[in-house]
């Protein structure tokens, strides 16, 4: 009898060791599974005259914080295309594709550039807030910029980012963060496209000065981009 009960408290600790690292992983997973489903798909939006690549180091740095590729998304467009007419509403639509592929509620936006412009209609006109968590714009001319009457005269969307343009006067108009929309914006004091540089903050939003930086530096400096994914988080 005394050798069965030895025998019985050895399988007894032989299946303890083997079920508790299982149980313990199982428990890890269902919790990583919970912060996924938590966390929203970001869509990156380029500006004026780029491409998806732009993204490639905010991108690089949304993985290595354990997004997923199926959680990360790069919408290209034609940047010479009205914002209200044409552009929004093609958002929009790339919108409801990353909502049907994911299956989430609510998507986040980060944009550069032109990209606020495009985006933030979508928001404010066109639906967005109910579908997008939080939009963040880096160096996006959100008040309009006078570079953009150098190429008004032939180009749609130069017309729309230039001071009181039609786009600039809708946007502008009554509440620039509506809804349950978190907003954030990062601006650069050297920024050559936009000017004036107070273009880019919006009342509302959480405005956040990235210092002397080139327009498109703000796409791979690295406090910006600690700055974007501690906002994601939030």
């Amino acid at each position: 009898m005394a050798v069965t009960r030895a025998r019985l408290i050895m399988l007894v600790v032989v299946l303890t060791s083997l079920l508790v690292p299982q149980a313990a992983q199982a428990q890890a997973r269902a919790k990583a599974e919970v912060r996924a489903q938590a966390r929203n798909p970001v869509i990156l939006v380029h500006g004026y005259n780029a491409d998806p690549g732009v993204w490639g180091s905010l991108r690089e740095d949304l993985k290595a914080d354990g997004y997923t590729d199926s959680e990360l998304f790069s919408w290209g467009y034609d940047t010479h295309r009205s914002v209200n007419e044409t552009l929004s509403g093609s958002f929009a639509s790339y919108v409801e594709d990353v909502r049907g592929q994911t299956g989430a509620e609510r998507v986040d936006v980060v944009a550069h550039s032109f990209g606020s412009l495009v985006t933030r209609w979508y928001v404010k006109f066109g639906g967005g807030t109910g579908t997008v968590g939080r939009w963040v714009s880096l160096g996006g001319p959100n008040h309009g910029t006078s570079v953009a009457w150098a190429c008004a005269a032939w180009d749609q969307a130069c017309r729309d980012m230039t001071p009181g343009s039609y786009v600039q006067t809708h946007l502008a108009s009554g509440d620039e963060t509506p809804g349950e929309v978190r907003y954030a914006t990062w601006w650069s004091s050297c920024d050559e496209m936009i000017n004036p540089d107070s273009s880019v903050p919006l009342t509302g939003a959480a405005n956040n000065a990235a210092g002397c930086l080139d327009h498109n530096a703000l796409l791979g400096d690295e406090a910006v981009s600690q700055g974007v994914r501690a906002f994601l988080r939030s």
